[in-house]
């Protein structure tokens, strides 16, 4: 494939800021409705009928071709604009057999039908439900505002992604050959940081992951007899303990490796020696070579247990999830980054020093393997409430981020407001960092200052507002445009971002709170990058007022009344993009309620205006009581 052609510079997002805000502004109310409705309505893996019509709907009234059913509930929007690019735009559907125990109002009480056929509870812990709504607003948002980029975008709404199958189904159904090879895809996933925090990494962001299932066949018969039976309980146990020997003594200790057995289950009765046991086990590693190690001396030991026992037959041994590990193209990730930081401010932007050691199947959409693989860029957007973060025991980021609630808890509830609107931006601009006009660029000689190429690497601090730059858009600006000058914007709920935390306790969002997020020496359990390493973008090195305490330089001994302590504003002005907060809806509130899961959930009448499609989601009307409130406080697992 050729290098992507990157039609708009990362540092030209700043053009298009006040757009961007604008129609984040204006479609958020329903965005907003969406989530709250999918919230409500989560689906089992493979089960998302509801979800992909939902989403089919939203995407053909935005003027999307639209095919359902791909890799069995899949749907893929494609919205061709002109030359240019393809850009590829993913996220996933499916929820999680859990109960939601976070008291909201919305809260789910779902039930579903597993794969193994129990009724089990449903709950969208993961922020699937976020990252779908998020989807269908940046591709709506990008239709409207069509005359300022060219290419193809492709929506992928992915299902199956808890059961990690699901991107490679959607492959396996001709998804590239069907609709095009994309030149970039880009992804986002909901984290515990606080929320409408944007954290980017290069190279491997998430690990390897696989499940094995695992039958042992024994010799079963009277619990006062066993010497005429080949116990499977007694293998299986063995295979439990030994298993963990491979993690200690088979990997380095400089490699992250994790062992899990999950499931085990054997026998009916106490006085009954069963013929069969059962195992799942699960690997994690941080690259393919300890994942296959782990892979090869798992079974070499499951064979020899059985054999060292006299089992009747061969085990059984199936791998039935595998995914490899999620590494951004490096050069992608720092583009990307950058547009980021140009939009948001660096307060809201980070750089995470160590990958996750969850797993995704995203990183199937790059074609791994492949002598010609597709560049990807996957990040994470906060969602802990700021409440619960500054409430959370611990002095450090990472123990905050251990004691509030993650992914996959009963607890896991999003921040709405600062959640969305930045993941609606931070899907919007990624996708804007590729898709533009090439002839509406200046030459670099004719650029203002702010435009001019900088060091690879450095972020753009100091972009001026976007009112200078952008086209006059008709009417005041929106409210969330203008705070005071040199005052932070502050999220709902919440202090600033960037402001200094009261004594005592680190600030939840800045650099000074993240400074523990330094890039530590490099890690031997991570694959090496196929790409050619680039310079960091963004660490707050020597020299850079990222490093600096904000309060000592506030407080340096400069001119008498000068502002900032001498400092320029450091959004040259107003911000570029902060996502927070949202003005009120654009249009009359729509007062209906998101329907129930089982009617048709797009209205013939179409109360909002008329220049803009409705899609049946109400803004959300935050005026029912919440059930049930939480058993423990909400910053405990």
């Amino acid at each position: 494939m050729e290098e992507v052609p990157h039609a708009v510079d990362p540092r030209r997002v700043a053009e298009h800021s006040s757009v961007v805000m604008r129609l984040v502004d204006e479609v958020f109310p329903l965005v907003e409705g969406f989530y709250v409705d999918l919230h409500k309505n989560p689906e089992l893996s493979h089960h998302e009928h509801r979800t992909a019509r939902a989403v089919a709907e939203w995407l053909g009234r935005a003027g999307f071709e639209v095919e359902t059913g791909v890799g069995g509930t899949g749907v893929v929007g494609v919205l061709r604009n002109g030359d240019g690019p393809t850009v590829l735009l993913r996220a996933d559907m499916d929820a999680l057999p859990l109960l939601e125990k976070t008291g909201l109002p919305y809260a789910s009480t779902a039930r579903g039908i597993d794969d193994g056929g129990n009724d089990v509870p449903v709950m969208h812990a993961c922020g699937h439900d976020a990252h779908t709504a998020c989807l269908v607003g940046a591709a709506d948002l990008l239709a409207g505002a069509r005359d300022r980029w060219s290419g193809t975008l492709m929506v992928v709404a992915q299902p199956a992604e808890e059961t990690i199958d699901g991107a490679p189904a959607m492959l396996d159904d001709g998804l590239y050959t069907r609709y095009g090879r994309p030149d970039i895809a880009l992804a986002q996933h909901l984290g515990p940081q606080p929320a409408g925090m944007v954290s980017h990494r290069a190279g491997v962001i998430l690990g390897a992951t696989s499940t094995l299932k695992v039958r042992i066949f024994g010799t079963g018969g009277n619990a006062s007899q066993p010497h005429l039976t080949v116990d499977p309980v007694v293998i299986a146990s063995s295979i439990v303990a030994r298993v963990q020997s491979v993690v200690g003594r088979e990997v380095s200790p400089s490699e992250m490796a994790v062992v899990t057995v999950g499931v085990l289950r054997a026998g009916t009765r106490a006085n009954v020696i069963p013929d069969e046991a059962y195992l799942e086990i699960n690997t994690r590693a941080l690259n393919q070579t300890v994942s296959h190690r782990l892979h090869s001396a798992i079974e070499r030991i499951i064979r020899a247990e059985a054999s060292a026992s006299g089992a009747a037959r061969e085990p059984e041994i199936e791998v039935v999830e595998e995914a490899g590990v999620t590494s951004n193209e490096p050069e992608a990730t720092r583009q990307v980054a950058q547009a980021h930081r140009a939009y948001f401010g660096d307060a809201y932007v980070i750089d995470l020093p160590e990958p996750f050691t969850g797993s995704e199947d995203f990183g199937a959409f790059g074609l791994p393997g492949d002598p010609d693989p597709v560049p990807y860029v996957y990040w994470f957007i906060g969602a802990t409430p700021h409440d619960v973060w500054q409430a959370a025991p611990g002095q450090t980021p990472y123990e905050k981020l251990e004691a509030v609630p993650g992914n996959h808890s009963p607890y896991f509830a999003p921040e709405r407001e600062p959640t969305l609107t930045a993941g609606l931006a931070a899907l919007t601009v990624a996708a804007l960092t590729y898709l533009g006009r090439p002839d509406s660029s200046p030459p670099a000689g004719q650029r203002p200052a702010f435009l001019q190429d900088t060091p690879q690497g450095t972020p753009v601090i100091n972009a001026p507002p976007p009112e200078e730059l952008a086209e006059p858009v008709p009417g005041p600006p929106p409210e969330s445009f203008a705070p005071p000058a040199g005052e932070p914007v502050a999220p709902p709920g919440g202090a600033p971002l960037g402001a200094p935390a009261p004594e005592g306790e680190p600030a939840i969002g800045g650099p000074p709170a993240y400074a523990a997020f330094d890039e530590p020496a490099p890690r031997a359990d991570t694959d090496p990058s196929p790409y050619d390493p680039v310079p960091d973008y963004g660490d707050g090195g020597a020299g850079s007022t990222l490093a600096a305490d904000p309060a000592d330089l506030l407080n340096d001994d400069d001119p008498e009344g000068a502002p900032n302590g001498g400092m320029p504003d450091p959004g040259g002005g107003q911000p570029n993009g902060p996502a927070f907060p949202a003005p009120p809806p654009q249009g009359p509130p729509v007062a209906a309620a998101p329907p129930p899961p089982d009617s048709e959930p797009y209205p013939a009448e179409q109360p909002w205006p008329a220049d803009r499609p409705y899609y049946g989601y109400a803004p959300y009307e935050a005026n029912e009581q919440p059930q049930d409130p939480p058993e423990d406080p909400p910053y405990r697992l």
